[in-house]
């Protein structure tokens, strides 16, 4: 079972229309103008693509746009259920839409502490019996939802055969280290993907075979860049990339987080990519302070042009 994740995997937004319905043709042309940039996967219906606030509909008709205009390109759905039953339901569906593999995402089921191994693992196997598709376990900060595991916990899901990556999420330096360290003494080898937009570089640097990230959808040709020069070791270049970026990151990751879809929006509305910034109550768009904001960390980093050059 292969699911080449070594790369840069960016996690796609979902458009709306102004009355707050799935607008294919905006999202076609979004992904269009994404995939030239050098993405080896792409991550649809995750965090950043509002995937747990659609429909089940909604989300296998924006997964079988993506599949579809994504051709070569592997499509990863994002998983996120309540239950391990509506879960193996869930992955199916994907796998009848043309997912490649699954971004099994924390469930509601593991909140409170301590959590028991058993309950994750059980989850994971059950979606494994269920489905044949590849899996990216998904370790995420509790900021957006999620939970960190134990270090039992992640062992034990990773071994799992159908695990091919583990993506960690934690936005912490420490965790991420323990993670990467666990995954050096399994049997069998796992991806460790970085989920940590706040520190994409150094995550190569640490180790880390590749990245999904909601961030991967902005200045992503310059990520591909980066990627393939830490492959490379040349790490001053890279880093020089990553400290031109590094603002804009800080800019749609800042506090409150949960902010960070809607200011992806506006980025790309500023980048010319979207028309509008819809998002699914109760998300609501930032303020047009913000977004001027955006503007200006954007043209900061010659990703736009000056003011008032057409």
């Amino acid at each position: 079972m292969s699911l080449n994740v070594r790369g840069i995997v960016p996690a796609c937004i979902v458009t709306f229309d102004a009355d707050g319905r799935f607008d294919e043709p905006a999202y076609r042309r979004y992904l269009e103008w994404l995939l030239p940039q050098g993405p080896v996967a792409l991550a649809i219906n995750a965090d950043t693509g509002e995937g747990p606030h659609l429909w089940p509909d909604e989300r296998e008709r924006v997964l079988r746009a993506a599949v579809d205009v994504a051709g070569d390109v592997p499509v990863i759905a994002g998983l996120a259920a309540s239950h391990s039953g509506q879960a193996v339901e869930e992955a199916k569906r994907a796998q009848g839409a043309g997912a490649a593999g699954l971004l099994v995402f924390p469930i509601p089921a593991y909140q409170g502490t301590p959590l028991d191994p058993a309950i994750p693992v059980a989850y994971h196997e059950a979606i494994a019996r269920g489905c044949g598709l590849p899996m990216i376990a998904f370790q995420l900060q509790p900021a957006l939802g999620g939970v960190i595991f134990s270090a039992e916990a992640l062992r034990r899901i990773a071994e799992i055969d159908q695990v091919v990556a583990l993506k960690e999420a934690s936005f912490d330096a420490r965790l991420y280290l323990q993670t990467r360290r666990m995954i050096e003494g399994l049997a069998r080898p796992v991806d460790l993907l970085t989920g940590n937009d706040n520190f994409i570089y150094e995550s190569f640097v640490l180790g880390a075979e590749g990245a999904l990230i909601g961030f991967g959808t902005l200045a992503l040709d310059l990520q591909v860049e980066m990627f393939d020069l830490t492959r490379r070791d040349r790490w001053a270049e890279a880093r020089a990339i990553w400290e031109r970026i590094l603002p804009l990151e800080e800019a749609i990751f800042g506090l409150p987080v949960r902010d960070y879809r809607a200011r992806t929006k506006a980025a790309l509305k500023h980048l010319g990519v979207l028309d509008g910034t819809v998002m699914r109550p109760p998300l609501t768009p930032i303020s047009a302070a913000e977004e001027a904001r955006i503007a200006a960390v954007l043209r900061q980093a010659d990703l736009l042009a000056p003011a008032g050059v057409a």
